[in-house]
């Protein structure tokens, strides 16, 4: 080597050791610093916050002491924190079956439906053979961490879709013992809608699924003056009242129920939608203080996927379960589930079987925990289907 090669080699590793050295330390100091205010994505000080809440609307703890009047003023409230609703179509929920197949039982179709002026959305509808009215279920899909399919995790693919969707969904039911919750009601004689959510299945990205970006455009949604977890409960509505208005439908007998986010889905509508008259939740329940502190070793907490702003300073999650009273509602929860403490689960049972006991129908709510974890099985769907025959 030249003494001038040999003299430039010794200059850019003079200058490189320094410079790797300080990426390297910045790399170091990007793990935290000595002060902080946030850890396990909750504040420090998130016990205070907790105490701080009162739940001044809830029944019980609100002046109110006509019970009408105040799931008026509570149902109002929520919707009031669920800020602008998407705009309603201008001619109706325009509707466009795509495909149709027989299935043993029942028919199963594909349709797009007009549900705000702003967008379509998929969705699947099972109807049995026979002659109707039946009676019918809005099956209300999970969250999972798993956007690529939506209403295909309540009801069996149609022959029309894409390979990969099929397939993904006969995996994806693995959590529900290989059984798909939607077709085993339609064998049991119940007319069963199901939706894709807001970034589910064919409501998705372009880009494909990635479960961090929900909460990125959750929060660029919002600039726009929208919650995306309230237009999710705003289409459950919407699509309900499309179920109400098919003429195979008795509008007297609609139930919903559903899994994990699902089951959150389901409390939420029947608390929000007098056209519910049943609602059973499979593993979503739980008190605020006990789901958003430091007191297990958990790093989710809820997210977007079921947030109204400003809420939680006026009702808990078993008090706006609790505007569903007097209708017959299930809950069922495991526990050994470990996205929802049992002794938080047990705060919002008693809750609500309060509140149900003040109203003279304590028997209208059942509350069940199973030792079970975060699942549903063929046995949560038997207690499900049993359920709405008991009330449907």
């Amino acid at each position: 080597m030249s003494n001038n090669k040999y003299q430039l080699c010794m200059l850019l590793a003079a200058i490189m050791i320094p410079c790797t050295a300080y990426a390297q330390k910045k790399k170091s100091s990007q793990q935290g610093r000595e002060k902080y205010e946030f850890m396990r994505n909750l504040p420090v000080y998130a016990d205070s916050l907790i105490a701080d809440l009162t739940y001044p609307l809830a029944w019980g703890h609100s002046d109110i002491k006509d019970f009408d009047q105040w799931k008026r003023v509570a149902r109002q409230k929520v919707f009031d924190c669920m800020l602008t609703p998407p705009p309603a179509p201008a001619d109706g929920y325009d509707v466009k079956v795509l495909y149709e197949e027989q299935r043993d039982g029942y028919r199963a179709r594909k349709i797009e439906i007009r549900l705000s002026r702003y967008y379509t959305v998929p969705a699947y509808v099972l109807i049995p053979d026979g002659k109707g009215p039946f009676p019918a279920v809005n099956a209300l899909h999970d969250h999972g961490a798993h956007l690529f399919i939506g209403k295909e995790k309540m009801i069996r693919p149609l022959a029309c879709e894409d390979s990969t969707v099929i397939k993904d969904a006969e995996a994806w039911s693995a959590g529900y013992e290989g059984q798909f919750f939607g077709d085993y009601l339609a064998q049991n004689g119940y007319v069963v809608f199901s939706a894709d959510a807001p970034m589910w299945g064919e409501r998705g990205q372009k880009e494909g699924p990635q479960r961090d970006r929900y909460d990125m455009i959750a929060g660029n949604m919002m600039m726009y003056g929208i919650d995306l977890s309230a237009w999710m409960t705003y289409d459950d509505i919407a699509g309900t009242e499309y179920l109400a208005q098919m003429p195979e439908v008795d509008a007297s007998r609609i139930g919903c129920t559903g899994w994990s986010m699902g089951a959150y889905r389901a409390w939420m509508l029947a608390a929000l939608s007098d056209r519910i008259k049943v609602g059973a939740s499979v593993c979503w329940m739980v008190t605020t203080d006990e789901q958003m502190g430091f007191k297990y070793s958990r790093t989710e907490n809820g997210g977007f996927a079921n947030c109204f702003p400003g809420l939680r300073r006026w009702l808990d999650y078993p008090h706006v379960a609790s505007i569903a009273c007097p209708k017959p509602m299930l809950f069922i929860n495991g526990s050994q589930d470990k996205l929802f403490p049992v002794p938080g689960v047990e705060k919002a049972f008693r809750t609500m079987h309060d509140t149900w006991q003040s109203q003279g129908v304590g028997d209208k709510i059942e509350t069940e925990l199973w030792d079970m974890p975060h699942s549903c099985g063929k046995r949560s769907q038997q207690r499900v289907l049993d359920f709405f025959k008991k009330h449907l």
